[in-house]
């Protein structure tokens, strides 16, 4: 067995413009766009290998931890679903179904259900951590593939593609889904025009999302009904991701703020409490205070929200958010993706 700690780490993404296009069955029918941004927060992962023949599996953030014998194939662990999905996944498929003795332990700076992809970045990182380990030679589409099929195949985890791409890649990125096919893009703008977007955005955690899988559930169940209004607010989701990708090479902030206004207007229709009255209770605040548009990230139904905000009124606006319960964030962007090392 080897004689060092692999260990990774995988960046959370705001999801800009499209989210929601990347989800089956309309990203397979209709083709999916999404414009995302990765950010300093991250998830982590080490794997430590044992001499006694035991598997340790812990999520430090939540605590839970569960220690047992060496076995090819886990049964589900409650709390601990990720790691199970991507051990039994990494042996059968590249290990030849031989058990590890390893301690895996993962904790991510944002909350599961916060709208950041936590979730499918803590599955990137411990893809990349067992990359690490057994010297995979997997570059960046595979990891991001691998990471996929383990969430939404083997652990039949509703969700969309750009989230495990996001952490895998890094940077701001312009992504196609096509099927079986995804075309990420990277983006190159001025290092002033990202300053500006740092300054203008303002995040707030409203608290975990439990509806995050429901809403993807209801609004996947719209497009294979083929009912008109939520497919019409996905069709008009999707071209916001390419407006607003425009109105960001261009440096043009006004385009990019009337994008969001206008994309958070209609991501509202794609499903049912994408919004509640605490979500747009948050949104008459910030826009009362300044703010010019702002939209949940991720699915819906709580997590982070971010407003776009002239920097000059950034401090008003976060002072009036402020006053409710929750969490205000500035963020800057990472333009690296998931990363692997050792430690001896």
């Amino acid at each position: 067995m080897t004689h060092f700690i692999a260990r990774a780490r995988a960046p959370l993404r705001l999801g800009l413009a499209g989210g929601g296009t990347d989800v089956s069955p309309y990203s397979d029918r209709f083709g999916g766009l999404a414009l995302n941004v990765t950010i300093d927060k991250f998830a982590y992962a080490s794997i430590v290998p044992r001499d006694d023949a035991k598997l340790e599996l812990s999520a430090a953030d939540t605590q839970v931890r569960w220690i047992g014998n060496i076995s090819p194939e886990l049964p589900p662990i409650k709390g601990l679903g990720l790691h199970v999905g991507v051990y039994n996944r990494i042996v059968r498929q590249f290990n030849g179904g031989h058990p590890l003795a390893v301690s895996i332990t993962t904790h991510s700076e944002a909350p599961p259900g916060s709208g950041l992809g936590s979730s499918s970045t803590v599955v990137v990182a411990l893809v990349r951590a067992f990359c690490e380990l057994l010297s995979l030679p997997l570059g960046e589409y595979d990891v991001a593939k691998l990471a996929y099929d383990i969430e939404r195949i083997d652990l039949a985890l509703a969700g969309g593609k750009q989230d495990q791409y996001a952490a895998t890649f890094g940077g701001l990125n312009f992504m196609e889904f096509y099927g079986d096919k995804v075309i990420v893009n990277p983006l190159r703008i001025k290092q002033e025009t990202k300053a500006e977007l740092e300054a203008s955005l303002v995040l707030f955690y409203t608290g975990v999302s439990r509806e995050s899988a429901n809403i993807i559930k209801e609004q996947s169940n719209n497009v294979t009904e083929n009912l008109t209004d939520p497919l019409a607010a996905l069709h008009e989701v999707k071209v916001e991701a390419t407006r607003m990708k425009e109105a960001i090479l261009r440096a043009d902030f006004a385009g990019f703020a009337a994008s969001m206004r206008d994309s958070w207007e209609s991501k509202k229709r794609m499903a049912k409490n994408i919004s509640n009255p605490s979500i747009d209770e948050l949104w008459r605040i910030a826009t009362n205070a300044g703010a010019k548009a702002g939209k949940v990230s991720g699915a819906g139904g709580g997590g982070f929200m971010m407003f776009f905000v002239d920097p000059i009124d950034r401090s008003a606006v976060m002072r009036a958010l402020d006053s409710r319960d929750g969490q205000v964030m500035s963020c800057t962007f990472t333009d690296v993706g998931a990363q692997s090392w050792r430690v001896s």
